[in-house]
């Protein structure tokens, strides 16, 4: 992904290095070859504190609108498509598949992209054209029909059409999250970004899937463009440019083969892509097959309709939502007091613990869920935060754009192989092996995490500068 290497700049002066001058104003050589800048600029305004402000209130927009996306895709297939229990889970997990390998295809030109037209323009764009998709969802049925298509096919279309938007959106936030990032505390503003993001899930399951049971799932979709609009209204007006010119490349290799030296020496580095890949799927597994289960279990229980199963399905998500928020600064005071290594293998038994106990549960609307759903929120925050940490503190300053890079596009693959096989077993053993397999796979990794802490110091990260292009999607 290019787009994270470029948003790697210079940690003594608050903009990126990005030509010889600025290398020359604070002394600090950037790594990864030489840069050129183009003609033209890109139009620059100095940052004030409602700038910063306002990136937070889109961060938490952005997260509304890609989960709301995915929060009512079962119920809608459900309701209103009749999608039939012995395929759910796989339409489901195809859909989603499609769209992460969508991402990992389109998000490295886009970043490239923006690195010359601005980030704004495309996110205003990706905005605009999510919620000009999301107005076509409601009226699948009539445009099947006039076209001679089947329903299913139209959504599929439609919902990838929808992702094709929020590809063209989430590399910009983040990196305006890199370019507003300050020397002075740049903590503070990976923290806020971090919350905020949490915040918007939290939100869509604790609130915004508890509207179906007053108003139909067709305005409940017209919702979806709504919030695009306004997040495109929101950029267009609220937020500046802070990047302070166009890059032209030259000369510059990825270096690919340098990482994966890196990888066989650094066993702690091994370490954070590894829980990259069993760990960054979690919320999506969690949304997407808690939400189906939900959804098709309330058909066994008398008194219970499907909409109903939902809005308590967002009750238990957005409660993990919840422990992820509470627990970030728990993280924090771990990782400092016993190292990154150490604060992984805790994050990884209790992720495991929490989806290997989901996997035991017979009746999902009981509130016992409530307790292994708390496990993987708190687990889930402390295996994002830590391994992210590694990678910055590990890889040498010219090729840690390149190891963010393929850091985020591990977790995307975990994604695509647990959603995917998820979705067969969700089909052929039942609801409750996706969690299984979730679980596994964390405990396999904290295995080879404990041996990982036998060969490596407990190295403190206090003092590790946090990059904000390693934030991605929860």
């Amino acid at each position: 992904m290019s787009w994270a290497s470029r948003r790697i700049g210079c940690f003594v002066c608050s903009n990126p290095c990005s030509s010889s001058a600025g290398k020359q104003e604070c002394g600090v050589e950037r790594g990864g070859g030489s840069v050129e800048n183009d003609a033209a600029e890109m139009p620059q305004q100095p940052l004030e504190a409602h700038h910063h402000n306002a990136l937070y209130l889109v961060v938490a927009v952005v997260m509304i609108l890609m989960t709301m996306i995915v929060a009512l895709q079962p119920l809608y297939l459900s309701e209103v498509l009749g999608l039939a229990r012995d395929n759910a889970g796989f339409v489901n997990a195809n859909i989603q598949v499609i769209s992460e390998v969508l991402d990992l295809l389109l998000v490295g030109y886009l970043g490239y992209l923006s690195d010359r037209v601005g980030r704004i323009p495309l996110l205003v764009y990706g905005f605009l054209f999510t919620g000009v998709m999301a107005l076509f969802a409601p009226f699948e049925k009539e445009i099947a029909f006039a076209l001679g298509l089947g329903s299913l096919l139209v959504f599929y279309v439609i919902r990838i059409l929808m992702s094709l938007g929020t590809t063209l959106i989430w590399p910009q936030v983040i990196a305006l999250a890199g370019d507003y990032g300050s020397n002075r505390d740049p903590t503070r503003l990976v923290r806020n970004v971090g919350f905020m993001m949490a915040f918007g899930v939290s939100l869509v399951y604790a609130v915004f899937m508890q509207i179906p049971n007053y108003v139909g799932l067709r305005a409940i979709m017209v919702m979806i463009a709504v919030v695009a609009f306004v997040g495109a209204w929101l950029a267009r007006n609220l937020l500046v440019e802070a990047s302070a010119a166009r890059q032209k490349e030259t000369q510059q290799e990825f270096p690919l083969s340098l990482l994966w030296n890196l990888l066989r020496q650094d066993k702690k580095l091994a370490l954070s892509f590894l829980t990259a890949f069993t760990s960054r799927n979690d919320m999506v597994v969690v949304g997407l097959f808690l939400m189906t289960w939900f959804i098709y279990f309330a058909d066994l229980v008398p008194g219970m309709d499907r909409i109903h199963a939902a809005s308590q399905a967002g009750i238990v998500i957005g409660f993990m939502g919840g422990m992820v928020l509470v627990a970030i600064p728990f993280w924090g005071k771990v990782i400092e007091r016993y190292g990154t290594v150490a604060a992984m293998a805790m994050a990884l038994l209790l992720t495991g613990c929490g989806f290997a106990a989901i996997g035991l549960i017979l009746n999902p609307l009981g509130w016992w869920i409530l307790l292994p759903i708390s496990l993987v929120g708190v687990g889930q925050a402390g295996s994002i935060l830590a391994s992210q940490i590694v990678v910055l503190d590990s890889a040498p300053q010219g090729i840690r754009g390149t190891a963010l890079g393929v850091f985020n596009t591990v977790g995307c693959i975990g994604v695509v192989f647990f959603l995917q096989v998820g979705g067969v077993l969700f089909d052929w053993i039942g609801p409750t092996a996706p969690f299984t397999l979730v679980g596994i796979a964390n405990l396999i990794t904290f295995s080879y995490a404990l041996l990982v802490m036998k060969q490596v110091s407990g190295k403190k990260s206090s003092d590790v500068r946090v990059n904000l292009s390693s934030l991605n999607r929860v």
